[in-house]
């Protein structure tokens, strides 16, 4: 199954110029196995959907099956999903993450139905702070598995 989660109508506001900006501090920290608000980090890189050129974000992640990383694209429970979800979402074999040091070429996938729900609750109960996040918004939250590449 694809990449198939809808946009909401309702939800939080979409972080803002401030949040890019401090998002530029929070690379540098997860590019080195960062953490922030208690959370491990990842940055996560994809083709841009319409330009192509690389685009950059700092994800948090939770360990997943086999070597696996969990991500979950919540953008603080806004109606829309963030922008890097979109450009896995269009290229899902074409996505890096750095951490630790290291640049690893995933494939991305997102989870459904049993194996989604399982996942979230895994999520939820190491962070809780994202279970308020799908109260502020009417979409589902993509749940991701990023695969090492071989």
């Amino acid at each position: 199954m694809s990449f198939t989660a809808a946009q909401g109508t309702y939800g939080a506001r979409q972080p803002g110029a401030l949040v890019r900006w401090a998002n530029r501090f929070v690379m540098r920290r997860a590019r080195k196995g960062g953490e922030a608000m208690g959370m491990h980090l990842l940055v996560l890189t994809a083709p841009g959907r319409s330009s192509g050129e690389p685009r950059s974000a700092p994800v948090a992640w939770f360990p997943g099956e086999d070597g696996s990383w969990v991500v979950v694209a919540s953008a603080n429970g806004a109606a829309r999903h963030p922008a890097w979800y979109r450009n896995v979402a269009a290229h899902p074999d074409a996505v890096t993450v750095q951490l630790e040091g290291r640049t690893v070429p995933v494939s991305a996938r997102e989870l459904h139905g049993e194996e989604r729900e399982r996942e979230w609750a895994r999520v939820v109960a190491a962070a809780p702070r994202f279970g308020g996040y799908a109260t502020k918004t009417d979409r589902e939250i993509p749940v991701v598995r990023l695969t090492p590449r071989t």
